[in-house]
Formats: C-alpha cells, sequence, structure tokens
C-alpha cells in the first residue's frame, strides 16, 4: 500500500488528541467543546463534505472541529 501523507498526520493528530484525553471518548468531545466555545471565530464544526469542500476553499479559516453528530440522512 502507497503511504499517504495527510492520512498519517491525521493519525497522528487523532492519536495525540486522544491521548491527552486519556482515550476516553466522552472526556474528547467535552475538550474540543470546550475549545471550540472559547475560539469562536475558529471553531467551526464541519458536519458533512460540503463543508469540508467549502472548508478548504477559503483559505482564512484553517481551524476545524470534528461534529461530535453525524448529520442526520435518509437511507433509502
Amino acid at each position: 500500500m502507497k503511504p499517504n501523507p495527510i492520512l498519517e498526520e491525521a493519525w497522528k493528530v487523532k492519536d495525540a488528541l486522544s491521548r491527552e484525553a486519556g482515550g476516553d471518548i466522552a472526556r474528547l468531545c467535552e475538550q474540543t467543546r470546550t475549545w471550540a466555545a472559547t475560539h469562536p471565530k475558529t471553531g467551526h464544526a464541519i458536519r458533512s463534505a460540503h463543508e469540508l469542500r467549502e472548508f478548504f476553499l477559503h483559505k482564512e479559516t484553517r481551524t476545524a472541529v470534528v461534529a461530535e453528530d453525524p448529520p442526520k440522512t435518509s437511507i433509502q
């Protein structure tokens, strides 16, 4: 399998955040909410692929917070 530097960086960040939260997902979510509340101009939750594309199109915004709940979609 070919190395993917973007995924490798995402995994490093994920692992670092997990370590900070002691491996506790509830604590990780609380830390994320606290960070977003203290950084209102940069703490934007991305909830869909469309929002992710828009996020990367706007160069002035570079910080994201993963949404705790996935968007509600209907399964057909």
